[in-house]
């Protein structure tokens, strides 16, 4: 035997030797005890001090965590008054790693939610339609602080509730009619009156984006109404140019922007709506045939962010895993605060307007300049490396699933499902900020802050976007090295997998990514400009190959009805690699290319075998089981 094989036999003897040893275990459990030792017998009661605990042995390098640590939690759901914190104490490293879990077969949940309880029938109710008089429902609405808090989600049973509305009553309206300098609308005049406008929302389909505008005034004027809004996203609503807000054209044949209302007592008028009035303290809920509020599990959220794994960039987090937990019930408030205008994805217009004199250093035609909010994760990490999830259930999120911000590398997210998201389902990389602009290519002094070397695997990504509908299944801006890979991703109101960012022609950090065997079905429910697979900007080495991509949908309120594609190359895409991809369709578009784009055998003449093999791998499949086909 050569030294060579025998330093083979050695390492591999090592190697394996580390993971047949045994794990120090924390138990943690509902009808726990926070001062109890933490055995399976004896659990704890939180996750917060289970971490606490396994943060102390690492600090004093206990010799039972030579194997790692194993964090376990008993089934139940465990609601969290706080966001969880994985900082650089609590990492792992190769030998010792620390796994947050569930009990093997049982379902552990960290939720971000509140109980609704003490439910009974509402009497006399100001402004209530007279159809749902004598079947709505009230409740307190919980306190926090010995506070009302408010809310925009709620959950009956696991279902998702429906906020009162104007969405499911026929046929949107259009706008009739706009004034920039007085930042108004004119309107149909709405079909109900609002004696108080306080809460009240107005929802704008805008091209590939919605917004959502907080009413100011609404007042008759003839045959029509004038609309206002509060600021600060009154002023961005009538300054940024694109997404545009209204269409008013001769060439245009989809008509101007669609609307709804939504947020007042006189909007609840079907089964499944509900209404929370924070002046009175009250929520209402007209309950679907088969619900018994006396016995229901109504559920609101609280927190943003259920876990953030954040460390610095000399000292990232590192060899954390999470496995078979469920990630359920977030909040996010900005559209009730603030408004809510994005320019695409999701990401919100801090700041938007039009230049005078077009161009800028990187761009000579550019005409918009833009600087950007990023809705919150459920999940999300900063500065972090070999930080996994595996087998982990997301779902009844205001925002984002799980958020890959910044600084972190060499981590994946693998079988997991993302379901009932009211953003995006998994996202990743630098999109631009308040201080940055976002049509900017993105190349830091310190490579460090790149997110880079993310594998997206295996996960079933469904029902999301439904609170803002131009957010996307997946989505990955400035960002290297990224594959994601062999998942379902469906059911979405705008494109399934995105990535690039910037609208730039400059080389910059987004390199090396791969978007290979999935497969993306019933997308653009609502939206249009949209891709099945999406890109954006220079991507050397980027490849979109081996996918299978149909059910696309034709959303009913679009400008320009055609305008949807299974693949779409937008603004300076350029050195991708397009092959090989399954397409019920031979429909597929560039927007303003770069040079390099290799396009190569896509459309419905692929071979069976690349579609079929396309999605989650069999060894995976059991997560489609938690899901129904049909959304």
């Amino acid at each position: 035997m050569t030294n060579k094989s025998k330093a083979f036999i050695l390492s591999l003897f090592f190697i394996c030797s580390v993971f047949v040893g045994t794990a120090k275990e924390i138990w943690v459990a509902t009808s726990g005890n926070d001062n109890n030792p933490g055995t399976k017998e004896e659990p704890m009661a939180t996750l917060l001090m289970a971490q606490r605990k396994a943060r102390e042995l690492r600090r004093l390098n206990d010799s039972s965590i030579q194997d790692g640590i194993k964090i376990i939690l008993k089934e139940g759901t465990y609601y969290i008054d706080e966001t969880v914190f994985f900082r650089p104490e609590d990492s792992g490293n190769f030998h010792s790693p620390t796994v947050v879990m569930g009990a093997d077969g049982e379902k552990a949940v960290l939720s971000g939610g509140k109980k609704i309880t003490g439910w009974q029938k509402a009497g006399t109710v100001k402004g209530l339609p007279a159809d749902a008089k004598g079947k709505v429902w009230e409740a307190d609405i919980p306190k926090v602080g010995g506070r009302w808090f408010e809310f925009r989600q709620m959950w009956v049973n696991g279902n998702k509730a429906t906020r009162a509305s104007t969405l499911g009553d026929g046929v949107l309206p259009r706008i009739l009619s706009v004034n920039k300098q007085n930042e108004t609308f004119g309107i149909p005049v709405p079909d109900f009156k609002i004696e108080d406008i306080k809460q009240l929302e107005f929802v704008i389909h805008q091209w590939w984006a919605i917004a959502n505008l907080r009413v100011k005034n609404l007042e008759l004027s003839g045959d029509s109404a004038i609309i206002s809004f509060h600021q600060p996203e009154s002023r961005i609503e009538f300054e940024h140019p694109w997404p545009a807000p209204y269409i008013n054209e001769e060439n245009n044949p989809g008509g101007n922007s669609a609307f709804y209302f939504v947020g007042a007592i006189e909007l609840l008028n079907q089964a499944g709506e509900w209404y929370e009035d924070l002046e009175a303290g009250k929520v209402y809920y007209w309950p679907k045939e088969g619900e018994n509020l006396k016995n229901a599990d109504v559920i609101v959220p609280y927190l943003e962010t259920l876990v953030r794994v954040k460390g610095t960039r000399e000292n990232p987090v590192s060899n954390v895993t999470f496995k078979n937990i469920g990630f359920e019930h977030t909040t996010w408030l900005r559209p009730s605060q603030a408004g809510h205008v994005p320019l695409q994805a999701g990401f919100y217009l801090l700041d938007a307007y039009k230049l005078k004199i077009p161009g800028t250093p990187d761009k000579a035609g550019l005409e918009n300049q833009a600087w950007l909010g990023r809705q919150p994760g459920a999940v999300e990490l900063i500065n972090a490396e070999q930080v996994n999830f595996e087998r982990c259930n997301f779902a009844h999120q205001a925002a984002t699933g799980i958020d890959f911000i910044a600084g972190t590398s060499k981590s994946k997210v693998e079988g997991c499902v993302f379901k009932d998201i009211g953003g995006t389902g998994i996202q990743g990389g630098y999109f631009g900020d308040d201080a940055f602009e976002a049509h900017l290519p993105y190349n830091p002094s310190d490579i460090r802050e790149v997110v880079h070397h993310i594998q997206i695997t295996n996960n079933l990504v469904t029902d999301c976007t439904n609170e803002d509908w131009g957010c996307v299944g997946i989505s990955f801006g400035f960002a290297s090295d990224i594959t994601i890979e062999h998942n379902e991703v469906s059911h979405l109101n705008y494109s399934g997998i995105c990535t690039g960012w910037g609208w730039t022609p400059t080389v910059s950090i987004q390199r090396n990514n791969k978007i290979k065997a999935n497969y993306i079905h019933h997308f653009a429910k609502m939206m249009y400009d949209v891709g099945g697979i999406y890109n954006l900007s220079v991507q050397p080495k980027m490849e979109i190959s081996n996918n299978r991509i149909q059910d696309l949908l034709k959303a009913p309120y679009a400008h320009i009805p055609e305008h949807y594609q299974y693949i779409y190359l937008d603004e300076k895409s350029t050195y991708v690699k397009i092959h090989d991809n399954w397409t019920e369709k031979d429909k597929f578009f560039s927007n303003s290319p770069g040079p390099g784009n290799e396009w190569d055998n896509n459309g419905p003449q692929v071979s069976d075998e690349i579609k079929n093999a396309a999605g989650i791998q069999p060894e995976f499949q059991d997560i489609t089981d938690k899901v129904p086909e049909a959304i």
